[in-house]
């Protein structure tokens, strides 16, 4: 028997998440069984945790779109008993059984050995938003961008993403801008590495402007709508934006052309869900050498299982800071 925070739908459509007790044969298929150390809270598990977003496809359900733990068994070569692993994406804990519970049983593909130097919980302080975070800036780097080049902008600098990726940025040396609808996080923000905090009302403004003045070498962006709008005008001359979420909604606000062919800019789209194992695993393997891993942990608020239902709902309205972790078996 193993706990796990099981999502019910009743006759109206109405659901409601409790944790349970479960036999170990109510897994789903799977050539690797991992006993789960920690999980953590992203926008999607909020979204599975309560209506499902049109994600979730069969109830019950058990959510958690990442996870890191140890292996218990194992049908596929790659993996052994005690081997330390982690996942995220490929659609685990939407339409497949995820890692809120003490047992997970997933393809062999879909994990990646846990790096050297990482620890599970630590693994779960990154978790999707951390890879992305790497994954973004990867891309900034495989189209030029370094240091020298000028200041660095993160919009939603509180969230997720957003706070791992000021983080890694400032460590490898880069100026960074972190922007925030929410002053009272400036400290936070700042004690992460960024250089200056800027107020997010100074980037929401819709216009009709073909072109701004120059301010960013590169930017990694968390919210789209009217903010990436306004920050591809701002790019300098062929610089990048690395967009990976929409938390301010999913059109481009006041985008024009110009950027792109007036200044050469590169939108490059950021997905974390179906990336190759090869690019994960240098994700992975970057995040263990480019983290700092004092200032992860001011970025952890620690949770149970029992805690998922509130925390899922504070997500998908803003209001959590950094990064959950959740230790499944508290």
């Amino acid at each position: 028997m193993f706990n796990a925070l099981v999502v019910e739908k009743d006759a109206e459509g109405k659901t409601s998440a409790t944790v349970q007790s479960l036999a170990d044969d109510s897994l789903p298929a799977g050539d690797v069984t991992v006993a789960v150390d920690y999980s953590t809270v992203n926008y999607k598990d909020g979204l599975c945790i309560g209506p499902g977003g049109g994600l979730v496809r069969n109830y019950p359900h058990v959510p958690g779109i990442d996870f890191a733990g140890t292996v218990e068994a194992s049908d596929d070569p790659r993996y052994s008993a005690g081997d330390k692993v982690v996942l995220t994406g490929w659609r685990v804990g939407e339409v497949w059984w995820g890692g809120y519970a003490q047992k997970a049983r997933v393809k062999a593909d879909w994990l990646v050995p846990l790096p050297a130097g990482l620890s599970t919980r630590a693994a779960m302080a990154v978790g999707t938003a951390g890879l992305t975070a790497m994954l973004a800036i990867m891309a900034l780097e495989d189209h030029g961008l370094t240091p020298e080049k000028g200041e660095v902008l993160v919009t939603g600098a509180a969230g997720g993403v957003g706070s791992v990726a000021t983080a890694i940025l400032a460590k490898l040396g880069y100026r960074v801008a972190a922007v925030t609808g929410r002053p009272e996080q400036a400290a936070y923000l700042t004690g992460l590495g960024a250089a200056r905090v800027v107020p997010r009302e100074e980037l929401t403004e819709v216009t009709r402007k073909p072109l701004e003045a120059e301010a960013w070498a590169g930017c990694v962006d968390t919210v789209s709508g009217p903010i990436l709008g306004r920050v591809l005008k701002q790019m300098n001359y062929g610089a990048s934006v690395a967009c990976v979420g929409l938390a301010a909604g999913a059109a481009i606000e006041g985008a024009l052309i110009t950027p792109f062919i007036l200044r050469g800019v590169n939108l490059l789209g950021i997905d974390s869900v179906m990336q190759p194992f090869e690019n994960r695993q240098r994700a992975w393997t970057r995040i263990a050498r480019d983290l700092p891993l004092d200032k992860l942990e001011t970025m952890i608020e620690p949770a149970t299982l029992t805690d998922l239902p509130r925390l899922g709902a504070a997500i998908l309205k803003g209001q959590v800071r950094g990064r959950v972790v959740v230790d499944v078996n508290a």
